[in-house]
């Protein structure tokens, strides 16, 4: 039985859905799942939530899942350290931003640092 206080509320973010076909990310198909999409890559450090100890987002990537992952471990064998990919973001556990935006430069994409 449906609650009568369930509704369609509106946002800005995706959220765990893909904005085309309204399915989970792990179940899209239709390719539309990673956020800003065509627009420039950014790299930006982050704290919050760590313990003080910074990682690299990488995020505005335009590539499904598998091909994240495989990206990702490119560049934490270029850093040295390790990573994951979590929501379409790249995290890396180190603050070498300069050495991210060159390698994703080298591969074609549009990088450029973010925040301070």
């Amino acid at each position: 039985m449906k609650s009568s206080n369930s509704r369609l509320v509106y946002s800005d973010e995706i959220g765990p859905n893909c904005p085309k076909c309204s399915k989970p990310l792990k179940n899209c198909s239709c390719q539309a799942s990673t956020p800003l999409a065509g627009g420039p890559v950014r790299v930006e450090r982050q704290t919050k939530g760590r313990k003080g100890k910074g990682v690299s987002l990488i995020s505005g990537l335009p590539l499904p899942e598998k091909e994240l992952k495989e990206l990702a471990k490119e560049l934490k064998q270029r850093c040295g350290c390790g990573g994951t990919v979590k929501n379409g973001i790249i995290e890396i556990q180190t603050d070498q931003r300069e050495l991210l935006i060159e390698e994703l430069l080298k591969k074609g994409y549009q990088a450029k640092k973010a925040g301070g």
